[in-house]
């Protein structure tokens, strides 16, 4: 297997937490961001979108962070990552299309007003309405936590990756995030686990302007 993608791309980190629960075996390339190399036609015969990630598995190539996931969910791991139902299959999914579809535009505005942007292009009204608007989607997570520990149920699933792979940025950018202690006992159970800690939790300081 070979994935192209930057290690500090939280759509490759998705897939990269993935692959490591699985215990694939896969080789990485660099792609993406200071590395270019999307606009080659090699590339964009893989993935016309020329974006990160794309996964090569034999014959079959494939990309969209989520459906790598869900690929490699359902494919690899009898289960383990995907559900063996077809209810634990639908609530795994139905999370990874919430966080898409709802959170993470929230997410990555909030990230740029206070990492990828220079400060002199930081503008603190879209930064407080990214925070508040992302408040209230975790709130949602919030409820859904209060009684459960993973998103989809009692273990680890699908489910779980692209919001666990936001988490780590969400806990260490600096701002003032809102009282949510279910959601805060889920980042911390997600970083006992190795497969996150080597794949999620790790520096962005890259991605920083580099005069600020």
């Amino acid at each position: 297997m070979r994935l192209w993608g930057r290690k500090t791309s939280v759509n490759v980190q998705k897939v990269l937490w993935a692959l490591e629960e699985l215990g694939l075996d896969y080789e990485r390339l660099d792609a993406g961001g200071a590395f270019g190399g999307l606009d080659t036609s090699d590339y964009v015969a893989m993935n016309p979108m020329r974006k990160v990630p794309t996964l090569q598995d034999g014959d079959l190539v494939i990309w969209e962070s989520n459906a790598v996931v869900r690929y490699l969910a359902q494919t690899y791991g009898d289960g383990a990552l995907a559900g063996k139902h077809p209810a634990d299959i639908g609530r795994a999914d139905m999370w990874m299309e919430w966080f898409q579809n709802n959170a993470y535009a929230d997410f990555i505005a909030l990230f740029y007003q206070l990492v990828r942007l220079p400060r002199s292009q930081r503008d603190p009204a879209r930064r407080d309405a990214a925070i508040a608007a992302l408040t209230r989607q975790f709130e949602v997570l919030e409820k859904r936590l209060s009684d459960q520990p993973y998103v989809a149920g009692d273990r680890l699933s699908m489910g779980d990756i692209p919001v666990g792979s936001a988490l780590y940025r969400y806990y260490t950018m600096e701002f003032d995030r809102p009282a949510l202690p279910a959601l805060a006992e889920y980042y911390d159970r997600l970083g006992q686990r190795e497969a996150y800690r080597t794949t999620v939790m790790t520096s962005y300081a890259s991605l920083r302007p580099a005069t600020d």
